[in-house]
């Protein structure tokens, strides 16, 4: 009970508002102006693709050398034990995130308005069954929420929801739980969530204005840079994270790190980011608790060094070229 205290109350103070790397849709009324795609490809673009490769890259080197350190060690080990939490917080911050959403009239994200009683009931009888200690109401609420998750889907198409796509992560956790497949379950939330921040990520590259937009009107600080050069490096910090969750080089380090900076970002926008990016705070908090111990990334195929380096210099390359593709393509 301690530890679970501890939990609840590290959970309160880290929950605050101050988070994002926002969903820039959410704060502009700008329509939305695809990018040329040799506009996107600019020098500046192809030069950070680069650095990132060659960046992402060496952490297949320092990553084990910094798991070495004393302080590092503790650290895992004092995290570990948080570990038999894991699925409750998963549970319970889904029933709190959905709470706050359908009390404000929204359901997933702001821009999805509960416009139906249907849809309002469906998503209360998912709180109720979440917030019963028990995995068959667990296994119904998450059921009952991939229903309203096609509903919204099937409203707004597949590609706008691929944004959202850490839901049904989150909702196939919930259903394998207590189950033979129990163990997939994080590792699909870690591919789920790492997969949603690319594509994300991507709509700041092919629709800029919205994103300058946002950065004229809320102030955004820029550090000195140009509004242009900033969005584009701000995307590839988000694609970035996503790409290190797929892969399995997230340790706890780096996550606590990353947490840190989108948390300490939502003072720019207030409550709507809470609405929408709650769940995220779960998931990562998720992350940071347990650490990829379960997981056997993709990495793990290469046994050297220089193997992994070259994987993943060359691996991130290419899945970069697909997303903004793709993206280009069908958003």
């Amino acid at each position: 009970m301690k530890k679970l205290l501890q939990i609840i109350i590290g959970l309160g103070f880290i929950l605050t508002p101050f988070y994002t790397n926002a969903h820039v849709k959410w704060f502009t009324e700008v329509a939305p102006k695809k990018e040329s795609i040799e506009n996107i490809l600019s020098p500046l673009f192809m030069g950070l693709a680069l650095l990132a490769a060659v960046v992402l890259a060496s952490l297949t080197i320092i990553i084990p050398k910094m798991a070495q350190m004393p302080l590092i060690k503790k650290w895992d080990d004092y995290l570990s034990g948080f570990r038999k939490y894991s699925r409750y917080l998963l549970k319970y911050g889904t029933a709190v995130a959905l709470i706050i959403q359908v009390t404000n009239g929204t359901l997933f994200a702001p821009e999805f308005q509960l416009d139906s009683t249907l849809l309002t009931v469906l998503a209360w009888v998912t709180i109720g069954l979440l917030l019963v200690p028990h995995h068959i109401a667990t296994k119904l609420g998450a059921s009952i929420l991939l229903i309203l998750f096609i509903m919204v889907t099937v409203k707004h198409g597949i590609f706008y929801m691929l944004d959202y796509g850490f839901y049904v992560a989150i909702i196939g956790v919930l259903l394998v739980g207590s189950t033979k497949l129990e163990n997939v379950g994080f590792p699909f939330l870690y591919l789920g969530t790492g997969l949603s921040l690319c594509w994300v990520a991507v709509e700041k590259w092919v629709y800029p204005t919205m994103s300058l937009d946002i950065v004229a009107n809320h102030q955004v600080p820029t550090f000195g840079f140009e509004p242009a050069a900033f969005i584009v490096m701000a995307a590839f910090v988000e694609f970035v994270v996503g790409y290190l969750l797929v892969v399995g080089i997230l340790n706890r380090v780096l996550g606590f790190v990353v947490t840190t900076i989108f948390i300490l970002t939502t003072m720019l926008f207030g409550f709507t980011e809470i609405i929408g990016h709650f769940m995220i705070h779960i998931v990562l908090i998720i992350f940071i608790i347990e650490g990829v111990s379960f997981y056997n990334p993709p990495i793990k195929m290469h046994k050297t060094r220089v193997d992994q380096f070259i994987f993943i210099f060359l691996n991130f390359i290419f899945v970069l070229s697909t997303f903004v593709l793709i993206y280009y393509r069908f958003a």
